[in-house]
């Protein structure tokens, strides 16, 4: 636990002392910021129509109308930010020759590949921590439940992790960053859009697309909904690249 750590914490000093965090997380935050306000802003509208109209009032509900539409947004930002937080994980190791070091070094490649994968989910906590600061302000407009707002943002907590794990493989691939991003960002638009073609599947394979699907995992979040077929998903899927990434790593290793 002690090897992982110091990795996690080298990669968050190199994430800090460079603009790669600085610039995903502000750019992150406004674009959050912006659906945020748009979307804070129609409520509003619609509460306003809602006063003279008592039957649509009691329609209006802050959870369904805000943070379900926010946090969908938020998760196709993730898919775009996230690759680039993990490009550089292990193709900046190979570039600039460090990776030898870092391999014949006594700490394990599960200790190496957790550290890096520690700090990065570190940094995701971070941006969505900042992101539920906005929160606050839908007091001001109305009576928000807590629980589906904390449901939706551990959804995205899962769902991120899964996405970094993802990034790391394909970091592990390339010396080229700029080519672990897009093999990244790629193959998390796949997963992604599976359940559009779930919709023209029938039967077995219509089950089979719509599960291997991001959307359709993270879609019960957004409703304030936690189902235990969802956590094994992110979980198995997280657990899934950090292995293709060790078996990458460790083939070099004895190479």
């Amino acid at each position: 636990m002690k090897n992982i750590w110091i990795i996690a914490k080298k990669e968050l000093r190199t994430y800090f002392t460079s603009p790669i965090a600085y610039v995903i997380m502000t750019v992150f935050l406004v674009l959050v910021g912006f659906f945020f306000y748009s979307l804070i802003w129609w409520f509003n509208s619609q509460a306003m129509q809602a006063a003279q109209n008592p039957a649509y009032a009691q329609q209006m509900n802050i959870n369904q109308m805000v943070f379900g539409p926010l946090f969908n947004n938020m998760s196709i930002i993730l898919l775009l930010m996230l690759p680039l937080l993990t490009m550089r994980l292990f193709a900046e190791e190979k570039k600039i020759g460090t990776e030898e070091l870092l391999m014949t070094s006594p700490i394990s490649v599960w200790q190496i590949l957790l550290g890096k994968f520690t700090a990065s989910l570190l940094v995701l906590a971070a941006m969505l921590g900042l992101t539920g600061l906005l929160s606050l302000f839908t007091f001001l407009y109305g009576n928000p439940e807590v629980a589906p707002i904390l449901n939706g943002y551990l959804g995205l907590f899962l769902m991120g992790g899964a996405f970094l794990a993802i990034g790391l493989f394909f970091s592990s691939l390339t010396e080229n960053q700029i080519v672990a991003a897009i093999l990244t960002f790629g193959a998390l638009l796949l997963f992604w859009i599976l359940n559009w073609a779930a919709n023209s599947a029938a039967g077995f394979w219509k089950d089979v697309l719509n599960y291997v699907s991001f959307f359709q995992h993270f879609e019960n979040a957004t409703q304030g909904i936690l189902d235990t077929t969802d956590l094994i998903y992110y979980f198995s899927f997280a657990f899934f690249g950090l292995f293709l990434t060790h078996s990458v790593i460790q083939s070099r290793r004895w190479r």
